[in-house]
């Protein structure tokens, strides 16, 4: 049966390309910057792979974060209203493009049929992530990639990007992804790519088939070694 992410005549290559499953965080560093639209209009028109889009939590996680501690509130209370920060992202990111669909458990993702936006809050509010400020929506993206058997995870960044694989431990270090990013990797089938917002034709070229895409992330320093020495 054609994929429903295909058109019609579409060949059996790109038949199996659209099984493939990408989770793309869109970082709320993007809320406000001219790159957005462009983004959710190009990811919100793929047919060749299945998309996911996580919500970064942008002005609404910061609210949080300067709440707290005027508020006193305890780190599991903020937690859980930074998740609900991510789901009032999603909202505004459903708004500003109505192709995208709202997914809020893997069945709805499997069947969403065209580009999705998660919405946290149902599966993430229950889940095994630590109640810290050092968690973002990097390792809850890669949390719900492992979650869903996604085949790429691809975390879309304002900051400069190095040339990769790079162990993921090294952009920690710089406060490009979260610090708990390179732990919630390991064993995490997917690949994981960071990709520069302003990259959005290399993204394109990577759903086309074509390597690389952005800054490839590995678990360690050795595995990163040694895919550099193979190319």
């Amino acid at each position: 049966m054609p994929s429903a992410f295909l058109p019609p005549g579409a060949g059996a290559a790109n038949e199996t390309r659209a099984n493939e499953l990408w989770v793309v965080k869109l970082g709320g560093s993007l809320w406000d910057s001219a790159t957005l639209r462009p983004w959710l209009s190009r990811l919100a028109a793929e047919r060749r792979v299945r998309i996911v889009i996580v919500p970064g939590g942008g002005p609404f996680a910061d609210a949080v974060r300067q709440a707290q501690p005027r508020l006193g509130i305890g780190d599991a209370a903020a937690h859980r209203m930074a998740i609900l920060a991510m789901e009032q992202y999603a909202h505004a990111l459903l708004d500003l493009d109505p192709r995208l669909v709202p997914a809020a458990t893997p069945a709805a993702i499997a069947g969403a049929g065209r580009t999705a936006v998660w919405l946290p809050a149902a599966m993430a509010m229950g889940a095994d992530l630590p109640a810290s400020w050092d968690l973002t929506s990097d390792s809850i993206a890669a949390w719900l990639a492992r979650e869903i058997g996604a085949d790429r995870l691809v975390l879309v960044k304002s900051a400069g990007l190095p040339p990769g694989p790079v162990p993921a431990a090294l952009l920690a270090g710089q406060g490009i992804v979260d610090p708990l990013l390179p732990d919630r990797m390991a064993g995490l089938s997917a690949g994981v790519f960071c990709v520069a917002r302003d990259d959005l034709a290399g993204f394109g070229a990577a759903v086309d088939g074509q390597e690389p895409c952005g800054t490839r992330l590995l678990p360690d320093a050795r595995e990163a070694a040694q895919a550099v020495a193979n190319v």
